[in-house]
């Protein structure tokens, strides 16, 4: 028995509404395997900075966001971390630097002390 217009045009949006179900789905399956793969790459860091110095693990939170600023933030550590994310190829996408993400300035962007004099 043939279908009418209206029959197709529900059994259409029906496999629609499946369709978008389906694509909530697996939108939630890859934010969960990405969340898993940030968290298990954030722990493995994390050790790797608390084996190297372990003097770290008795500081407070505030201490050791201190500690990463003062030393992650330097000009020094910057030209570091584009010798290496340039290592990883051309294709690699740019990423804000450690200064534009934190918002303090790096020590190579702050004025040395003949500049503070001149001005």
């Amino acid at each position: 028995m043939p279908k009418t217009r209206l029959e197709k045009i529900e059994g259409i949006k029906d496999e629609i509404d499946q369709l978008k179900n389906r694509q909530r789905l697996l939108l939630q399956q890859h934010n969960v395997q990405e969340r898993k793969a940030r968290v298990h790459r954030l722990c493995r860091r994390g050790g790797i900075v608390e084996k190297l110095l372990p003097d770290l693990i008795v500081l407070t939170d505030e201490q050791f966001d201190t500690f990463v600023e003062k030393t992650l933030l330097s000009g020094y550590a910057e030209k570091i971390l584009k010798k290496l994310v340039s290592q990883n190829g051309e294709n690699a996408t740019p990423a804000l630097t450690i200064t534009e993400q934190s918002g303090v300035p790096s020590e190579a962007a702050k004025p040395t002390e003949q500049q503070r004099q001149a001005s």
